[in-house]
């Protein structure tokens, strides 16, 4: 698709949208410049229209926005782009430009289990998840049952902190299990789903 930029006077409207939580984070324009910059170097860039000139989001306060993905819509003169914030959004502190704040959610879990297959797919060097997928599936389960006992043990005292972070550790084991097994978090999801309809 080309985008038109030609209907609103050389500039599109982009959405910002967090990828791991789909809040939408602020709105901005884009001339065919700060566009291909945007695409190019994987950083925000709009048209300032009050500076007349490009913008990336973050070149003041250090709070880029790291591009994951551009979608462009239907009628090819606005674009959605999914990024990953590296702080406040808004010039005023808040998270967004619309005062919501932008907790990680549940949907991270979709984004880690992205991330897991990646690895799987291109098993990167140098990175834990590709020595769990190098060293097999034997290997993950145990690693998977190991975190589950230290989880266990954990649970029994009063360090949650501790705790907490061997929930994780399992709940990461568990999603490269999945993925080994050509699977993912929401295919467990919609058997909890069909149970809870029961």
């Amino acid at each position: 698709m080309k985008l038109d930029f030609d209907k609103y006077n050389g500039l599109i409207p982009a959405v910002i949208q967090d990828a791991r939580t789909h809040v939408v984070l602020m709105v901005g324009f884009m001339n065919k410049e700060a566009y291909q910059k945007t695409v190019e170097e994987r950083l925000v860039t709009f048209y300032s229209r009050t500076r007349k000139r490009l913008w990336t989001k973050g070149e003041e306060s250090g709070n880029f926005l790291d591009v994951i993905d551009i979608k462009e819509d239907c009628d090819n003169d606005t674009v959605l782009i999914k990024a990953i914030p590296r702080g406040p959004v808004c010039h005023t502190g808040a998270d967004t430009c619309f005062f919501e704040t932008n907790a990680a959610t549940a949907d991270f879990l979709t984004y880690l289990q992205d991330l897991i297959d990646s690895r799987k797919k291109d098993l990167p060097e140098g990175s834990y998840t590709t020595k769990l997928f190098e060293a097999g599936i034997n290997k993950i389960a145990q690693k998977v049952g190991e975190e589950a006992v230290e989880l266990v043990i954990e649970a029994k005292d009063n360090e949650d902190t501790l705790f907490l972070n061997e929930a994780a550790d399992l709940l990461f084991h568990l999603l490269v299990l999945l993925s080994a097994k050509n699977y993912r978090i929401e295919d467990v999801v919609k058997v909890l789903e069909k149970r809870h309809k029961k």
